[in-house]
């Protein structure tokens, strides 16, 4: 919990949203997730670096998140502080094609904007959820497609302020970014290409609708669960090892997509992080591979 004393200042020194014992459940897409102690929504960038100096100065400790997409919440919920950036959403194409957004924007509302102004390079993550901020720190990429390539410097943010980095500095890998420690990303610039809009909206549509057909698992969920192997495909992998349809509580392995679980309405973390211990045994004992987790696990038991 947060000392009352420590709360006012926060409070006062904000022009955003300040709240105590916010259920993280609220705030991801599985539904899921404990209690943080402070939960913050800076109402702008300025706002965000008097939070984060504030919170060094009061030695609390913070983390970032977005949509809560690709994100799993423990039951203890989260000591310190949630900075959500959701009002962080800023899109200026005045240097097209050249385009500098904010972490906060929607990576779909990004995807539809650069294609109604005759700008590709996106289009193949369409239907991808989260937000830029989120998709820049995991190299978010989808049908041959990958955001780092996209990417020309980033703006991160820190107690200390702002401070820009390029794509290189990055070093961007599969599903990953070399993000420093005690930052986070602020905006980007991106560097796109002069397409036909018609085109790249028509391939939005076919990807909207092939996501549908193929992960529209109807239930509340993170998207895919496991990072895919070199050479291999997870879910290929977990449905050989005999896994789809399976449960663990209220938690379950999505009969349509089986790299998705699925939270059936009362799961936990603990659920799903059993039947996430399940299935890299299974698969491991099949195939003698080693699922990793592409979803961020963070809080406590």
């Amino acid at each position: 919990m947060v000392a009352e004393a420590i709360l006012t200042e926060i409070e006062a020194a904000l022009r955003g949203e300040v709240r105590t014992s916010e259920p993280m459940s609220r705030h991801t897409t599985w539904r899921i997730g404990g209690p943080a102690d402070l939960f913050v929504r800076p109402l702008d960038r300025e706002d965000l670096l008097v939070a984060l100096r504030l919170l060094e100065e009061l030695q609390l400790p913070w983390q970032v998140i977005g949509n809560g997409s690709n994100l799993l919440v423990q039951d203890g919920g989260i000591r310190g502080a949630v900075i959500h950036l959701g009002r962080l959403d800023r899109l200026d194409f005045s240097q097209a094609p050249l385009v500098n957004a904010e972490a906060g924007l929607r990576l779909m509302t990004l995807v539809r904007e650069t294609s109604r102004r005759d700008l590709g390079g996106l289009e193949r993550l369409a239907g991808i959820p989260g937000t830029l901020g989120g998709a820049v720190a995991m190299n978010a990429g989808a049908g041959g497609q990958e955001l780092g390539r996209l990417v020309r410097t980033v703006v991160l943010a820190g107690p200390e302020g702002e401070e820009q980095w390029t794509a290189e500095q990055l070093r961007f890998a599969y599903r990953s970014a070399r993000l420093p420690a005690n930052r986070v990303v602020v905006a980007a610039q991106l560097k796109l290409v002069e397409a036909e809009g018609a085109v790249l909206q028509l391939e939005i549509k076919e990807r909207l609708q092939q996501r549908r057909r193929s992960q529209g698992v109807g239930r509340p969920n993170a998207g895919s669960v496991f990072k895919n192997p070199p050479g291999e495909q997870a879910w290929k992998l977990i449905d050989r090892a005999g896994m789809r349809g399976a449960m663990v509580g209220g938690a379950r392995v999505s009969e349509r997509h089986s790299n998705f679980i699925v939270n059936g309405g009362s799961a936990s973390a603990t659920d799903v992080l059993t039947l996430m211990a399940q299935i890299q045994d299974r698969v491991f004992r099949q195939s003698g591979i080693t699922l990793e987790p592409e979803v961020r696990i963070v809080g406590e038991p």
